[in-house]
């Protein structure tokens, strides 16, 4: 017999009382995984996964500890119990550390309204392995292509969090995804890129033929790359990779950073960090996607809030700790494992889009870069200095003329952000909807 999450936590908790704890939550997660990966058309890898996840937090006044098992069986949730409250009296205090007050938890929701969860059977290993057969196959359809790597998977998930003051609440997720890499040229001419999509229900999932010419197309686009010029251009971040700049953005504002000091947006508050006429919306309640959530992870209900509005910055992301430190009230944005505390982060995400396509931006850049793929990270959190490393195509009279990589884009977060200028190309399926971007005056180091 399957035993309820609930039930689960209410266990966890009732030991957590018994072991002398003066608060406590608990977490139970079940979930199950299954992924096929296809190489050279052979069969790579089939894996399934099937488990049961438990975590308490326990509390005495501002001392915490938190422990997490996969054994759900009674002596193991009283030991743990028992552990995690000997932890806590040698924790180090925290004054901030606390469950909400009762006047602050949910108390409803509509789940039905999210609809995360697909209805539809748990898809066996050979649907998988047929997605990833008809990925490859269209891939490899493509005059050019010399290998394809494909991926099919699917994941269903569930939990629960109660805790001793009164909250009490949980949902489950699914996921069915699609991916290829494929590969073009060879030895040290060897190019490749990928396309793939997720989806929450299965039936909203793009047909595998899509996907794999997708991919052979993005990698035969590749070839023949050479490195750029250095020099001061125009940089316009395609669609697949824009997300990572609003990203930056959104660890900035992290309250965990802001109550370290370590943030290039520390003093930002109430400044303007985006063009006039752009906003960042954080919506945990748009259905059918993976990161929407009714509660975060310390119960508080969630809500869409604007974190800048008309380039305005209007706030940070909170949890209830740092918004303790900070002499503020948390904005529902805890998330957490089994194993660990709450921390603040941000669900879906969306930037305002501009009135052009990516067309129109690569006409209007003049002489620039077109970056497609990114790799390596050099980021000062503390100045906002900006540098990564980045492959795409050159753009002379806004026309693209090759593929280039191993080149550097450099400049500065605060800045480079103030002079963003988005498209209208935002995929609406997923979580972080965030179109193609240009920015100009970026120093592009090459040849």
């Amino acid at each position: 017999m399957t035993i309820s999450l609930d039930s689960l936590t209410e266990r966890l908790l009732d030991a957590a009382r018994k072991a002398g704890a003066e608060a406590a939550d608990a977490l139970a997660v079940r979930g199950t995984s299954q992924t096929i990966d296809l190489r050279k058309g052979s069969l790579e890898q089939a894996e399934r996964a099937e488990g049961t996840e438990i975590g308490l937090r326990v509390l005495f006044g501002g001392r915490q500890a938190c422990v997490s098992a996969s054994d759900i069986s009674d002596r193991t949730i009283t030991a743990l119990a028992e552990r995690a409250v000997a932890m806590a009296r040698e924790a180090p205090e925290d004054p901030y550390a606390g469950l909400a007050d009762p006047s602050q938890i949910a108390r409803g929701w509509d789940l039905a309204a999210l609809d995360l969860t697909d209805p539809t059977p748990e898809p066996d290993a050979a649907t998988l392995e047929s997605d990833c057969r008809r990925v490859e196959a269209a891939a490899m359809a493509v005059s050019g292509i010399t290998q394809v790597e494909a991926t099919a998977g699917y994941s269903a998930r569930e939990m629960h969090l109660a805790a001793t003051n009164g909250f009490s609440g949980g949902y489950g997720r699914t996921s069915r995804s699609l991916t290829a890499v494929a590969f073009t040229g060879q030895g040290t001419g060897m190019e490749r890129d990928w396309a793939g999509e997720s989806r929450t229900f299965q039936a909203d999932l793009p047909a595998a033929e899509g996907i794999g010419a997708l991919a052979a197309e993005r990698a035969l686009a590749r070839l023949g790359a050479t490195k750029p010029v250095t020099g001061t251009y125009p940089v316009l971040f395609d669609e697949r990779i824009a997300s990572s700049l609003i990203g930056h953005l959104l660890s900035a504002v992290n309250g965990a950073a802001i109550a370290r000091g370590a943030s290039w947006l520390r003093d930002a508050l109430g400044q303007q960090v985006l063009p006039t006429g752009l906003s960042v919306i954080e919506d945990p309640h748009r259905p059918r996607i993976g990161s929407s959530r009714p509660f975060d992870g310390e119960g508080l209900p969630t809500q869409r809030r604007a974190i800048v509005q008309d380039g305005i910055l209007t706030g940070w992301t909170l949890d209830l700790a740092t918004a303790r430190k900070l002499g503020m009230q948390s904005t529902a944005n805890a998330a957490r494992g089994t194993s660990s505390p709450p921390s603040p982060a941000t669900s879906n995400i969306d930037l305002s889009p501009g009135d052009r396509t990516l067309d129109d931006l690569i006409r209007d850049m003049g002489t620039g870069l077109l970056v497609t793929s990114m790799i390596g990270s050099t980021i000062n959190p503390t100045t906002g200095d900006y540098s990564r490393g980045a492959a795409g195509f050159w753009v002379e009279g806004g026309v693209i003329l090759h593929p280039v990589n191993e080149c550097t884009i450099a400049g500065n977060l605060r800045d480079m952000l103030l002079r963003l200028i988005p498209a209208n190309d935002a995929r609406a399926h997923l979580s972080t909807r965030v179109p193609s971007c240009l920015i100009d005056g970026l120093t592009i180091a090459g040849a």
